[in-house]
């Protein structure tokens, strides 16, 4: 049975917006997993990667961001605590200080940089995605005749805009 690009779009929504698994998505809108599956696939092959919109519209909603902040916190109040050991840890010799700190150094330099890259890409994509969401709120509340066309419109934009940033 062939399905519409509306269905498409649809659960291609589930999955993104909604956050709903692609099993579930398939299946609230009466396609099969294998299709779904098969859609995603295409899609990704084309430019439009799901799980890359998917990830930055869970960042545009705070998730991802919340989480990287967390880590930065850990991993800063960590440093921190190990360098205050290492500098009051009297039975240490001074070369193995100097080591102990430049390692620690290392290891937080590295950690900084893997988040900082965890961002970028993602992050571009995840301010075009809050921007569109935006306008559709603002249109609903000042232009609520337009908000169904310009909805529709968006829908199918997003994919796009994931081919661009994402």
């Amino acid at each position: 049975m062939a399905h519409s690009d509306d269905t498409r779009r649809a659960v291609r929504a589930a999955y993104v917006f909604d956050q709903l698994g692609l099993e579930i998505a398939a299946v609230k809108h009466d396609v099969p997993v294998a299709t779904a599956r098969r859609w995603k696939a295409e899609a990704r092959r084309a430019g439009d990667d799901w799980d890359k919109a998917r990830s930055a519209q869970m960042i545009a909603g705070g998730g991802i961001e919340d989480v990287v902040r967390q880590t930065l916190a850990v991993m800063v109040q960590q440093t921190q605590a190990a360098a205050e050991a290492i500098q009051g840890a009297e039975n240490m010799e001074p070369l193995a200080k100097v080591q102990a700190i430049a390692s620690l150094a290392d290891s937080h330099t590295k950690m900084a940089a893997v988040l900082k890259r965890l961002m970028p890409e993602t992050d571009r994509l995840a301010v075009a995605l809050d921007v569109i969401r935006r306008l559709l709120e603002f249109t609903k509340a000042r232009y609520p005749g337009n908000a169904a066309g310009l909805a529709e419109m968006l829908e199918a934009f997003g994919e796009e805009v994931v081919k661009a940033y994402g």
